[in-house]
């Protein structure tokens, strides 16, 4: 676990830089159960006090954040280990919590009561408009227009996976549903569902499967223990690792960019591996290739740039941008001390959300939240908080 330092360092700026057909459709909700809509008070209180607002987590509760000054302006508590996901629009941000996903409005710094109930929330996806939450629990999944995300819950349309499992969800843009494969003993792959849920593709060739992104042309890759699944034009490619356990969970992709940016690994017995390569995956030529890093990293430290750059925030305290069409390390920002990944999962480790040209960065050894703009390789506000930061997210733009 990273100890909180007495005397905060400060950031320096280098370098610019289903499961079968028979997969259910068990419901469509109304929103009917959700709160009714605010009085004209109690709507005062949620008026805008955060311009594109970050949150991050913390034993015991949120900060929100003001995305431009970084100054804190909401000190929600909330027990548990809370983990949060943009809704996808500009204003919310989804909390999951043991109940299920709830609802923090960010841009007014108030938690509220609309909540979509889910037996263990896992991922949160926002795609074409659409947002997809995925209950591990239940193998229920819920989607709902993005923008109509308000006061009390949207209209949903609610599937239910034969077998509940970790999983992952996307709807794309022609009403096709991508889900994973699973039960609670393995994961092996993903279906895809048209609108009316009969069956499109399915594969059952990615072992461990896990995390999801979307590329440029509504291709999806999904993750696997020997390499990735992509979804493409109707149909499934599987893109096999170099090595025999090559390990890929966690992705981002960028609407600029054909080529997805995904974590590595090759130990499948190591209590934590700490990798020093990253994938690249070029959807177009179905490849995937490596690129070594100056240091270690861990899932919350990969993002995009706004031209597509991935970025890879180091145990070495830099925040590394690699040219994902040259395969190479092309910059560089230091923005904390070196640092060591903590053995449990759940512990606070610095983490990178990133949003157009911005990109934020917590450190919990210093209690601090920094923005770096992504073009002149500049920090641009940091805040030092009471509790160390943990997981760290925003509104969408």
């Amino acid at each position: 676990m990273n100890t909180p330092s007495p005397h905060p360092a400060t950031p320096r700026a280098v370098l610019p830089v289903l499961l079968s057909a028979g997969l259910l459709l068990t419901a469509c909700g109304t929103g009917e159960d959700a709160p009714q809509e605010q009085g004209g008070e109690e709507r005062a209180a949620a008026e805008a006090v955060a311009q594109d607002p970050v949150v991050t987590t913390y034993d015991g509760g949120l900060y929100v954040l003001d995305g431009q000054t970084l100054e804190v302006v909401g000190d929600i508590p909330l027990e548990g280990f809370n983990r949060i996901n943009p809704a996808g629009d500009e204003r919310h941000v989804l909390v999951s919590t043991p109940e299920g996903f709830q609802v923090l409005d960010a841009v007014g710094a108030e938690l509220t009561d609309a909540l979509f109930p889910a037996d263990s929330p896992g991922h949160v996806v926002r795609h074409a408009g659409r947002t997809v939450l995925f209950a591990d629990g239940s193998g229920e999944i819920t989607a709902f227009d993005t923008g109509a995300l308000g006061d009390g819950l949207p209209e949903t349309d609610v599937r239910t996976a034969e077998e509940a499992h970790h999983g992952v969800a996307v709807e794309l843009a022609d009403g096709e549903t991508l889900l994973t494969l699973g039960d609670e003993e393995e994961r092996v792959g993903a279906v895809v569902l048209d609108a009316a849920g009969e069956e499109v593709a399915r594969s059952e060739e990615c072992p461990g499967v896990h995390g999801e992104s979307t590329a440029g042309g509504e291709t999806v890759v999904i993750g696997c223990e020997d390499g990735v699944l992509i979804y493409q034009e109707g149909g499934f490619t599987k893109v096999d690792s170099p090595d025999a356990y090559g390990r890929i969970g966690n992705q981002a992709g960028s609407g600029e960019s054909p080529i997805v940016l995904g974590d590595y690994k090759t130990d499948p017995d190591a209590e934590l591996e700490r990798p020093e390569r990253i994938a690249l995956v070029d959807t177009t030529e179905a490849s995937l290739s490596l690129v070594d890093l100056p240091s270690s990293y861990t899932f919350r430290s990969l993002g995009r740039g706004p031209g597509g750059e991935a970025l890879v925030l180091g145990t070495d305290g830099g925040l590394h941008v690699i040219d994902p069409e040259e395969g190479e390390v092309v910059d560089g920002i230091e923005v904390m001390d070196e640092w060591r990944e903590p053995l449990e999962w759940q512990q606070p480790r610095p983490a990178l959300f990133v949003r157009g040209g911005t990109a934020y960065v917590s450190d919990p050894a210093t209690k601090q939240v920094h923005s770096l703009d992504l073009g002149s390789g500049e920090v641009t506000a940091s805040v030092t908080l009471e509790e160390a930061p943990n997981e760290l997210s925003g509104v969408a733009r």
